[in-house]
């Protein structure tokens, strides 16, 4: 930022400053935004199992988390499950959810408009006819997800609709829902 420019204010609990800063960092090094996810998941009872996400790489180097989150996954009893956790299925479904809200709300901060509240309902339709092996035809996955967001901010209509779709645009789980993302799995022996 040069001598001349207006420091831009946090906004929406969005640290816009470091927003920007982020930005025009891997601007200059791209190399700085490559990272790498990592969760281990470790099966607890039945259809149980319990992810942890502690570590990652970003901006060269292996990083920790300021916390170590742990997310039980689980099918209700109807699936023969226990219900100790929302189902894989359903994690999905949080995960389009709250990447396009945080979206939204960077988005919002980084073009000066101030939000009051963002909610987002979305539904996921699946046969489970697929994945039960019964009928080769159905897929095994989601055959629709639907989001229905109610943005009340300080903007008309249109803002908030480009908003939106600019989240869309730029939403990393959007991108691995809609585009096929080549998935490997090794088996080892313990």
């Amino acid at each position: 930022m040069t001598s001349t420019e207006t420091p831009r204010p946090a906004r929406n609990g969005v640290d816009t400053p470091t927003l920007f800063a982020t930005l025009d960092a891997v601007g200059a090094a791209p190399e700085k935004a490559h990272f790498q996810f990592r969760a281990r998941s470790e099966w607890q009872r039945g259809t149980h199992s319990r992810t942890t996400f502690d570590d990652y790489y970003g901006v060269g180097e292996d990083r920790r988390h300021e916390t170590t989150f742990v997310f039980d996954a689980d099918h209700p009893a109807t699936l023969v499950g226990s219900d100790q956790g929302p189902t894989p299925a359903e994690v999905v479904l949080h995960a389009i959810a709250s990447c396009l809200t945080a979206g939204i709300a960077n988005i919002a901060a980084a073009r000066g408009v101030n939000l009051h509240s963002v909610t987002c309902s979305v539904v996921g339709d699946i046969d489970l006819n697929g994945s039960l092996g019964l009928d080769p035809a159905v897929r095994n996955g989601y055959t629709s997800v639907g989001l229905r967001f109610v943005v009340d901010a300080d903007a008309s209509n249109e803002v908030i609709e480009q908003i939106v779709r600019q989240s869309r645009a730029r939403s990393v789980v959007f991108d691995i829902m809609t585009n096929g993302v080549p998935v490997a799995i090794d088996i080892e022996s313990p």
